[in-house]
């Protein structure tokens, strides 16, 4: 069958892609940008380098700007499901959704009324187990926005690796933090997959950051072979 992924090029979409990859075709990319900053639905940092993540792995990407507002956001997304049909004969969509009932029954709606398949491979995963297999499959994933209470500045830009887990787990044991970031703590930017045809590079990178929020904002890249 082939797919289709709403793709914010964080971990949660690119391991979503890597899951339905090992039983389907994923035949393009479906990055929705949101013109706000707090968009209900929608990733936000670094979004604009989804463009950059398509060329690493060798797949078109289908991009469609949104107002960001609640509900309003849900129409272009359709129209890029229904642009995605149109033009590379998709069957079904790829969600990274893991917890957030508000994202996947909106999601699930729209292809219901589009007659095609909502394929939620993270659905309920237990967060850790999440995490661990990011290292499993060999992710190279950072930091990229960090919107709670008790990140600091150090955490923008950080690798997502075993140290950096073992350290969300401590964090854990005192705040209600989602480890996997479901509750919007944190955002990521993937570096490297196992389905990377080339790698991404970080030239150059600006942190913003104030009271317990801030993006790691990337602003020069390059593709690099894998060795």
């Amino acid at each position: 069958m082939k797919l289709g992924v709403l793709f914010s090029g964080g971990k949660d979409s690119c391991l979503a892609m890597l899951k339905a990859s090992k039983y389907h075709e994923i035949a393009c990319l479906i990055t929705i940008l949101p013109r706000c900053k707090e968009s209900y639905m929608f990733h936000i940092p670094n979004i604009n380098l989804t463009s950059l993540q398509a060329k690493a792995l060798g797949l078109p990407l289908i991009k469609a700007a949104t107002s960001g507002e609640k509900e309003k956001e849900l129409s272009q997304l359709k129209q890029a499901i229904q642009l995605a049909i149109k033009k590379f004969k998709i069957s079904g969509v790829v969600s990274g959704a893991v917890a957030s009932t508000y994202q996947a029954s909106r999601i699930q709606k729209i292809c219901n009324k589009l007659n095609i398949w909502c394929f939620n491979p993270l659905w309920q995963l237990n967060q850790y187990e999440l995490l661990k297999e990011l290292q499993k499959e060999k992710f190279e994933v950072i930091i990229s926005g960090v919107f709670a209470y008790p990140f600091g500045k150090e955490w923008l830009g950080k690798k997502l690796d075993k140290k950096a887990i073992n350290e969300l787990l401590e964090i854990n044991k005192n705040t209600p933090l989602n480890l996997a970031g479901e509750g919007g703590e944190y955002e990521t930017f993937v570096l490297d997959c196992p389905l990377f045809k080339k790698k991404i590079k970080i030239l150059n990178a600006i942190l913003q950051y104030s009271n317990y929020a801030g993006v790691y904002r990337i602003t020069k890249t390059k593709l690099i072979s894998k060795k």
